[in-house]
């Protein structure tokens, strides 16, 4: 096998996490791809790092001028979620972690720099030296930047991390709560911070603004869940963990969600057509 082909999974995770997208993830991946068939091979003694280098600085690159287009994105701007299958090897803690929804969606606090550090240094394990190298700053700067990156994204996350089957569940009480319009039993799951997203892109009417609060995000989901088409709720997995694909006013949605001291601390609700498509919602 190539050695390009070899590595092209772990490229796409690679790109999908610093970019929230997997569409621009594959627009990375290729264009490193053609830079690959242009380069002499014989001259590259570690085909992996180089194309790690590659792939980080194309995205890094792309990142900084989608953070333009994001902050003038109509109401929230969330990653692109993406079947577990699709978002490359997960064959550890630290994989699966930074492909999660919820922290996909918290690096879009960091800088690009910040993010790229965290990501090359927490998921793929790169020594500072090499992150140096590919975002072009000192050892000493790559450190500051990865401490940075995780003092900000350890705000307000749980020490321990529920187990799939923990978020499966709570998700399936959720959505009975939400679906059987039981205020109480809804409001008890929510943490008191809770935090509504919801992104339509200007395609799909949706809230253009997060929804903040126990009270208001209750009202908010009961009011949402009553036009929910019930025949077309089911369980998917996507970003390795349990999410729930709907139908909402003749729309189809996704919504995940993250998680803290066991409730439920943020709802995301993908209901933008173009951000579903890595995604087999029927």
């Amino acid at each position: 096998m190539d050695d390009f082909e070899e590595h092209r999974p772990m490229l796409l995770g690679l790109a999908y996490r610093l970019l929230g997208s997997m569409w621009d993830a594959e627009d990375v991946v290729q264009e490193a791809w053609l830079r690959w068939q242009a380069t002499d091979h014989a001259e590259i003694r570690e085909p992996r790092a180089f194309l790690v280098t590659v792939v980080s600085r194309l995205a890094l690159d792309q990142l900084r001028s989608a953070r333009v287009k994001r902050e003038a994105y109509t109401g929230p701007w969330l990653p692109e979620p993406v079947e577990t299958a699709q978002a490359g090897p997960l064959d550890t803690a630290e994989l699966r972690d930074t492909v999660s929804y919820a922290t996909l969606h918290m690096m879009e606090r960091l800088s690009p720099p910040e993010r790229a550090v965290f990501v090359l240094r927490e998921a793929f394990e790169l020594p500072y030296d090499e992150i140096a190298e590919i975002v072009g700053s000192s050892v000493a700067n790559a450190r500051q930047l990865h401490h940075r990156a995780s003092v900000r994204l350890a705000e307000g996350r749980d020490r321990f991390r529920p187990s799939s089957e923990e978020h499966a569940e709570l998700l399936r009480t959720f959505m009975r709560a939400a679906g059987g319009g039981d205020l109480a039993a809804l409001t008890e799951l929510l943490h008191e911070d809770v935090v509504s997203y919801n992104d339509g892109g200007g395609k799909v009417r949706a809230a253009l603004r997060p929804i903040v609060g126990r009270a208001k995000v209750a009202s908010f989901l009961l009011a949402l869940v009553a036009r929910y088409d019930y025949k077309q709720v089911r369980m998917v997995e996507v970003n390795g963990l349990p999410a729930v694909a709907t139908q909402v006013g003749g729309h189809q949605q996704l919504v995940m969600i993250g998680i803290r001291d066991g409730r439920i601390s943020e709802i995301y609700g993908v209901l933008n057509p173009d951000k579903l498509t890595h995604v087999h919602l029927t």
